[in-house]
C-alpha cells in the first residue's frame, strides 16, 4: 500500500497534540498519508480522533503506537528537586505506565484502521498477525540495521527508517542511558542505505526532511515514501500551540537532543530547561516524562518541549495541502535538475 500512494509523502504522528484529525484528512486528501499520534491520549480520545478522521476523509491513514518498556529503577527525587527549582509548577509524579498500549492495540484492530505504526520497539508476532487479520498494514521505526532486522523477523510489513537529524523522540528500541540520543546515530540518508542493505521491506524515510528535494533524495536512496513532521507544524491544520509556533517562525534557536524533557532521547528546540537539564536528566521514559508533564503545560517556552527537526528554520506556514503540493512540485524541479548533470546511459 505505501508504494502504492499517489503522492509519496506522509504526514508523521506528532504526539502531544500536533497531530489532528484535520491534519491528517488534509495530507490524505491532497494524495499523501497522516498518522495520528496515540501517544499520551486515553482509548477514548484515540477512538475519537480515529472517529473524526473517517468523517473527514474517505482516504486511507495511520495510527501510531508506542510500545511500552520496561521500569526504570533510576533514583528521580534529585531531578524532581531540579524541575521543582527552575518552575513555579509543582511538577508531576514520577510513574510507570504502559500507555494502555494494550487497550490502544484492540482498538485500533477493531476499528480497522488502515495502517498501524510503532515506535520504541516491536509489537510481538502474535499482534503482528492479528493486525494483518484485520487488514491494517503493519509499520515499525527503526534507527539502526541491527533493529530493522529485528521489525523484518516479526513480520513488519514495512519499516520507518529515522534519521538523528529528526524532531521529537527518537524510535530506539532501547536507550543506552549514556550517549545523547540513546545510541548510534545516522543521518537519514546513511540509516536508509545500511537498513536498505539489511533488509528487503519498504522504507520510509523521516529525519530533517522539510523540501521536495528531500523527498527526491530519499526516493533515490530507496525509500518509497518520506514521512515529514516538523514541515507541518506551522500548519493550520496542525494543534501545534501558539509558543512553539512563535518559537519555530524566529528560526534563532538550535536544536539538541535531550532526555531533560521525557527521560528520553528527543531532539527540540533549545531553551532554559533544555540547558539547566542537559546530562542530568536520568534515562526513564515515561517516569520523567510524567514528572515534568504540568511544568511543560505551562506555556512559558522556555520550559516547554518544543520538538522540531534540524531544518526547522526552512519551515514556512501554509495550509497541509499546499505544503504537499509544494513538496512535489520542488521534487520534480529537484529531479529534473539531476537529469540534466547525469550523462544519458
Amino acid at each position: 500500500m505505501l508504494d502504492r500512494l499517489e503522492v509519496p509523502v506522509i504526514a508523521a504522528p506528532m504526539a502531544g497534540g500536533a497531530s489532528t484529525p484535520e491534519l491528517v484528512a488534509a495530507v490524505g486528501g491532497a494524495g499523501g498519508l497522516g498518522f495520528l499520534a496515540a501517544g499520551y491520549l486515553s482509548v477514548e480520545a484515540v477512538a475519537g480522533q480515529v472517529t473524526a478522521t473517517t468523517a473527514l476523509t474517505d482516504r486511507p491513514f495511520g495510527v501510531n503506537l508506542f510500545v511500552p518498556g520496561p521500569r526504570s529503577t533510576a533514583d528521580i527525587s534529585g531531578y524532581r528537586e531540579r524541575v521543582r527549582a527552575l518552575s513555579p509548577t509543582e511538577p508531576g509524579e514520577p510513574k510507570w505506565d504502559d500507555d494502555a498500549y494494550a487497550a490502544k492495540l484492540e482498538l485500533v484492530m477493531a476499528l480497522r484502521v488502515p495502517v498501524v505504526s510503532f515506535t520504541f520497539g516491536l509489537p510481538n508476532t502474535e499482534d503482528v498477525h492479528r493486525l494483518h487479520a484485520a487488514g491494517s498494514t503493519v509499520v515499525v521505526t527503526v534507527t539502526t540495521p541491527q533493529e530493522a532486522a529485528q521489525a523484518a523477523q516479526i513480520g513488519a510489513d514495512a519499516l520507518c527508517v529515522q534519521g538523528s537529524d529528526a524532531g521529537g523522540h527518537r524510535g530506539t528500541f532501547a536507550d543506552d542511558g549514556v550517549s545523547p540520543g540513546g545510541g548510534e546515530l545516522f543521518g537519514v540518508l546513511a540509516a536508509l542505505r545500511l537498513v536498505r542493505a539489511r533488509v528487503d521491506l519498504p522504507l520510509i524515510a523521516t529525519g530533517g526532511l522539510v523540501h521536495g528535494a528531500d523527498v527526491a533524495a530519499v526516493l533515490t536512496a530507496g525509500a518509497v515514501a518520506a514521512q515529514l513532521g516538523t514541515a507541518f507544524l506551522a500548519a493550520p491544520e496542525a494543534g501545534t500551540s501558539a509558543a512553539h509556533r512563535k518559537a519555530l517562525a524566529e528560526g534563532t534557536r538550535r536544536t539538541a537532543l535531550t532526555r531533560a524533557f521525557s527521560g528520553r532521547p528527543a531532539r527540540g528546540l533549545v531553551n532554559r530547561f533544555l540547558v539547566e537539564n542537559q546530562g542530568n536528566a536520568p534515562a526513564a521514559y515515561p517516569e520523567v516524562h510524567h514528572l515534568t508533564k504540568p511544568v511543560r503545560a505551562s506555556g512559558d517556552p522556555e520550559l516547554m518541549s518544543m520538538w522540531a527537526g534540524q531544518t526547522y528554520p526552512l519551515v514556512r506556514p501554509a495550509p497541509a495541502a499546499e505544503i504537499v503540493a509544494r513538496l512535489v512540485a520542488e521534487a520534480r524541479d529537484a529531479i529534473s535538475v539531476v537529469n540534466t548533470r547525469i550523462p544519458p546511459g
